[in-house]
């Protein structure tokens, strides 16, 4: 632990497959299953509502954290432009799992993650803990990182003689429900007393008690340049 220093599910998860046909408007706190090329962008133009809506509606998720099986909340009484609704659309969706699979190329520095290709500098095996923003975790500064920013999805604690503040990695080899599959972005944006040398400590959204769940593991860190 770190002391501080519902209803479109799989519907539009891949477009341009099959045939597409208007859709009916989709109530409040409707559901979206992202797919391999989801960002906030593309769901703004999907749904004509606004990125800034989006994000506000999901603030745990970090735009670089987006990954294919992720549930966004969309705001509002919205009305998507197209579905698909083929069964080629929803084998689709289910076969974006597979980009979940890991695949490291050491020759070129390159790690690919989600369908997603990251060149690295170098990668380090930490021991890692999570924490979640619980009180009792966080003490008087709340649930904030060092910088001040509200804990989120990405955000690690680091010790900055070994990891700098601000650097961006890849976490991977971890095991936790809270977490993506396989890998996800972070970056080092908190630190505390008990975090010193090899050691993270992951920020992972839910009760404290879920959180604890995760333990003790040796997670792989690839830094992303």
């Amino acid at each position: 632990m770190k002391i501080k220093f519902g209803a479109i599910t799989a519907l539009a998860a891949v477009l341009g497959l099959g045939t597409l046909l208007q859709a009916a408007p989709v109530q409040a706190d409707s559901v979206h299953i992202a797919g391999e090329a989801t960002t906030f962008y593309t769901l703004s133009n999907h749904y004509d509502i606004s990125v800034e809506e989006l994000m506000s509606a999901n603030p745990q998720i970090s735009a670089s954290n987006i990954y294919p099986g992720l549930k966004l909340a969309i705001p509002g009484t919205v009305q998507a432009k197209t579905v698909a609704v083929t069964e080629s659309a929803a084998a689709a969706v289910v076969t974006n799992a597979d980009l979940s699979a890991l695949s490291v190329e050491p020759a070129s520095n390159t790690v690919q993650a989600w369908g997603k290709a990251y060149t690295y500098a170098k990668s380090i095996q930490v021991k890692a803990s999570a924490y979640s923003s619980a009180a009792s975790e966080n003490g008087k500064w709340g649930a904030v990182d060092y910088f001040g920013n509200a804990l989120k999805l990405g955000t690690i604690a680091v010790d900055p003689s070994v990891i700098p503040l601000g650097t961006k990695v890849l976490v991977t080899g971890y095991s936790h429900p809270g977490l993506p599959k396989q890998a996800f972005l972070a970056t080092a944006t908190d630190m505390g007393s008990a975090i010193k040398g090899n050691r993270i400590d992951i920020f992972i959204p839910g009760s404290q008690s879920f959180v604890a769940d995760f333990g003790y593991q040796y997670v792989q860190l690839y830094i992303i340049q």
